[in-house]
């Protein structure tokens, strides 16, 4: 039997995927120089490396019911609107775009990345604010780079890219840190009854 949320999150893979085949073989001018032979490799891997992690530890404790399919499609989706993003053009035609991403994706990706952390109870949760916080921080800062290493030191955006990347740490960060209030709080409520 295949669950709704499971379905959800194969659908958010195959947009992705969808979306950066056409932006690497497409031809369209707004995926040029942005990367999508690289990213073509990359998100799809990045998007599987937490869930493929978790059966793996998983297959190692024995059967398992309760797979976390809200955490996996919410770390996937900001691959999804990334690509979306680049596939109607936002980050050339919308002002703030890149940085509205940076925050809201960094939230979401920490939202997801947060509700696998809190399985772990974490105590006491400020412990889980800082780990969920400091794992955005190091992600952001991974994801600079990679941006930097794929298309922004042969391209046009290297005039601004020191201001842009410590704008784009920043709100990365802050991002994670919401999502690490918000987590932390979803934890502290007491389980649903039935």
């Amino acid at each position: 039997m295949i669950r709704r949320p499971a379905v959800l999150t194969v659908l958010v893979l195959a947009l992705t995927v969808v979306q950066l085949v056409i932006g690497t073989f497409g031809g369209l001018q707004q995926f040029e120089g942005k990367g999508f032979g690289y990213r073509l490799v990359a998100y799809p891997v990045l998007m599987l490396v937490v869930p493929v992690a978790w059966w793996w530890a998983s297959a190692r404790r024995g059967p398992v019911d309760d797979v976390p399919w809200a955490a996996f499609t919410l770390i996937m989706a900001p691959f999804l609107i990334d690509v979306t993003g680049n596939t109607f053009d936002l980050y050339d035609t919308v002002k703030h775009w890149d940085n509205l991403n940076h925050l809201v994706n960094w939230g979401v990706l920490c939202g997801g990345l947060g509700l696998l952390v809190a399985r772990l109870d974490v105590r006491p949760r400020w412990l889980l604010v800082l780990a969920i916080t400091g794992i955005g921080a190091t992600l952001a800062i991974l994801w600079e780079i990679g941006e930097w290493w794929t298309f922004i030191r042969r391209g046009v955006e290297l005039d601004g890219a020191y201001e842009d990347t410590l704008a784009d740490e920043i709100l990365g960060t802050t991002g994670a840190l919401v999502a690490a209030l918000l987590v932390a709080r979803l934890a502290n409520r007491p389980p649903a009854r039935d």
